[in-house]
Formats: structure tokens, sequence, C-alpha cells
């Protein structure tokens, strides 16, 4: 038995072969690109890894001249006379070869923040990772805050290796305040988990009743309170229950403050959702605004009103941004706003409603003198090809106050796409970008 098991092991030994290095840059700045998929034409798929590589180990495309369809989502390289977008390469085990594509978005992607294999490819060549694997394989849409000397994350639904249902009630960790040492590839955010007794990621939100909850709205007040409004969701997307709940340091959860509205009460009263900034009115007085991404609800500055729903007033809906280079409408879907030291104006990044090319994948900025609009001089910054990439949130807490540039992430997802198939560990996973605001292109 023993003799044949040594049999059965030695074929794998003599095929075994060093992987080929792919590099896949940026033409204009050199840096690493990560999520631009090259396709063979069988019909394998490769995709970057937040080093900007591709290892390639197939012997079948090894040692003789192959094609690559490529694919970046505003990154690629010029059609061919007959209108292929890719490249040939004779590629050699151990050796190298490098792609340079052009960027077309206006935003530059930093690479993927959360999710398994941030650096699998460069670890099939022998790189040691930047971070070590977190537990967690993907994650939904952010919230964050400044909160106890530290920036606290916190997700929704989150995916584990170990079965398709993984949490629903919201996974969070914390990274200091100054997390990025640089504001270029390659990305390395190094989150601390809140885990279980097992070492897991576990829900921080165990709010009572079925189905998943989801929060928004997160603010914390002078490092001693954090709190969030929850939902309590049934089937795929209904809303039954909403309330407010508030961090306890002793037991590191979320726990329910007050119900606020029930399915069974008829009409939704106003809600705490979205993004919330600070803001203080021409009369002095400062306010916590809510909306997403234009705000829709106010409550005075402080924890006790943010609790107390009588001193919550509604804002009227802003208009639709008008873009800057013909004055038309983009349907904004969800996103978020900021105030800008550097543009001295209220910014906004946002998803378009029923964009083109993708449904929920364009992502447009605009600018403002108020936050509560008008929105004008719309552009759009990041372009998906038949996927989505939604929520995105604006990160002031990342960047130094004056930068001339900030950063923002969202979920990259194949959810109400057109049949797309998911990105190999990307798929439903937070992506950060950064936009130059000097770039002469956002001045159309």
């Amino acid at each position: 038995m023993l003799k044949i098991a040594l049999i059965c092991l030695l074929p794998l030994a003599a095929f075994a072969v060093e992987p080929c290095r792919i590099e896949i840059v940026d033409k204009e700045n050199g840096w690493p690109v990560p999520l631009v998929e090259l396709r063979s034409v069988h019909d394998t798929v490769h995709v970057s890894d937040n080093l900007g590589l591709v290892a390639i180990e197939d012997p079948d495309l090894l040692d003789r001249e192959v094609w690559f369809t490529i694919k970046g989502h505003g990154y690629g390289v010029s059609k061919d006379g007959f209108g292929f977008e890719g490249v040939r390469a004779t590629l050699k085990a151990g050796g190298k070869f490098r792609i340079e594509v052009e960027r077309r978005n206006i935003a530059k992607r930093l690479g993927r923040l959360t999710g398994a294999g941030l650096f699998a490819e460069g670890e099939k060549l022998g790189i040691p990772p930047l971070l070590p694997e977190t537990g967690v394989f993907g994650c939904d849409s952010v919230l964050t805050a400044k909160f106890d000397g530290k920036l606290f994350y916190l997700w929704g639904d989150t995916i584990q290796p170990g079965y398709p249902l993984g949490i629903y009630n919201s996974t969070a960790a914390t990274v200091p305040l100054e997390p990025l040492k640089k504001f270029e590839p390659p990305l390395a955010m190094p989150f601390t988990h809140f885990r279980d007794d097992k070492g897991k990621p576990r829900g921080v939100a165990e709010i009572p009743g079925d189905g998943p909850t989801w929060l928004g709205g997160m603010i914390s007040f002078d490092d001693n309170h954090l709190g969030a409004t929850y939902s309590k969701i049934k089937g795929h997307l209904e809303e039954y229950e909403t309330g407010l709940c508030v961090w306890d340091a002793a037991s590191q959860k979320f726990l329910p403050e007050k119900v606020l509205w029930k399915k069974s009460d008829g009409q939704k009263p106003i809600t705490l959702q979205g993004h919330p900034v600070r803001w203080k009115d021409p009369e002095g007085k400062s306010w916590l605004l809510f909306g997403d991404p234009f705000p829709t609800a106010r409550c005075p500055d402080d924890f006790e009103s943010w609790k107390n729903p009588a001193t919550w007033e509604r804002i009227p809906k802003a208009d639709n941004p008008r873009t800057a280079a013909d004055n038309s409408e983009v349907q904004a879907h969800r996103g978020s706003i900021a105030w800008n030291a550097f543009r001295r104006r209220w910014i906004a990044v946002f998803t378009q409603n029923f964009g083109k090319p993708s449904t929920f994948g364009e992502i447009w900025y605009a600018e403002a003198d108020s936050p509560l609009g008008p929105w004008v001089s719309a552009v759009k910054v990041l372009t998906h090809d038949n996927y989505t990439f939604y929520n995105p949130k604006i990160q002031n807490d990342l960047t130094p106050e004056n930068a001339p540039f900030i950063l923002f992430e969202g979920t990259y997802t194949a959810e109400f796409a057109d049949h797309a198939s998911p990105t190999a560990r990307y798929n439903y996973n937070q992506i950060l970008y950064r936009l130059d605001l000097d770039d002469p292109k956002l001045r159309h």
C-alpha cells in the first residue's frame, strides 16, 4: 500500500511547475492594478490581487503563445483590428510578463479592503502576504466612525468560509486612527475583528427578532457613545421593524435602545439612516444630518437629542445633481456626502440609478455650497462593465484634513447586474478608490 501511495505521488512532483509572474500596472503611474481579469481563449479566468499580480501555473498556458482578453472595470488596453481588447504573451515557468493598462476612470483603484486572498497571487509566487487571513470571505456595505481612540468599521451581511449562509447581524472591526501610511497600492488595512470564543468573526448586533439585522446612521459622541439605527429584515429586502441601538463596552455589542416603528404601525416615521455628517447652520446651531446620499433628516448634535425622536426634523429631499458637461440630471441612488477642506465645498460620491453600462455600477462625484444642495458639477468618476458597486462611502477619516484627494469605498457585487459572473474573491467585498480633486477631468 505504501509503494502504491508513493507511485501516485510521483507524477504530481514531476508535473509541478514554477508559476509565471504577470504584473499588471497603471501605464500612467506604474501603480499595481488589482481587479484586472485575464481570460484565455478557452475561458480560464485569472484576476490580479492587491499586488497587481497574476500567477499562471497552468501547464496548457506555458511555453506557447497565448491570448488573454482583458476586463478591468475602467482599466484596459487598446483594441486590435478585430475589436479584441487583450494581449499576446509567451509565458515561461518562473518567468515574468508585464501588462501596462490605461486608466479610463478618473478614480484610481487602490485595492480590496475585505475578504480572503487579498494577496493570493503573490503568495503563489512566494511573496509573503502583507496581512494574515481574517476568516471573512465577503461583507456588505460599510459604516465607519471615530470611537474610543480608533476607527470603528461595521459591515452588513458577512460571508464565512464554512457554509453559504454567514453572519447576518453585522460584523465589526477597528483600525488605528491613521491606518494607511501611503495612499497608493498595494493596499493592506490592518483590521482587528470582534471575534467569538473560537476566534471566528462574530455578529455585534443581535437585536431580537427573526431575520438579519442591518444597521445605518452610525454616529459617535465624544468617544463616549456609539449609536446606530437598526432595521430587522425578512425575505430578501422587506423591513419590518426599526429602532435605535447603542454600543455596549462590556459585551462589545450593540444593544437595543428603543423600538421606533413596526410594520403593523403603518406609515414609517422619520428615520436617521445613511451616513451622518456634522453641520453648523447659518445661525450657528450644530446638527447631525442623515441621508443616503443627501440629507433627509436632522437632529441636534448631542446624544440625548439623538435618542429623542421628538427633536428630529425632516429635510426636504434635494434635487438630483446636475452634470458639469451639459447640466443634465443624474438620478442618484445611494452614497454619502462630506465637507472637503481642499475644495472648500461639500462633496458627494454616489451611485447612479439605472446608469450605463452598469445599472447600479456607475459612480459620480458632485459638489455643493451647502450640504442641503443644490448639487452641481457632477462628473462620472468610476464605471463597471455589467457589475454593481453600491453604497459608496467617502472615508474622510482616512486622509489628512487638507489632502488634495479623497478616498471612497463601496460594495462590489454581481447582485442586481445582468447575469454577471461573480469575480472570484472580489465579489461581495469592499473596494477602496482614490479620487484626486485637482484632476482637470473633474472640471469639465
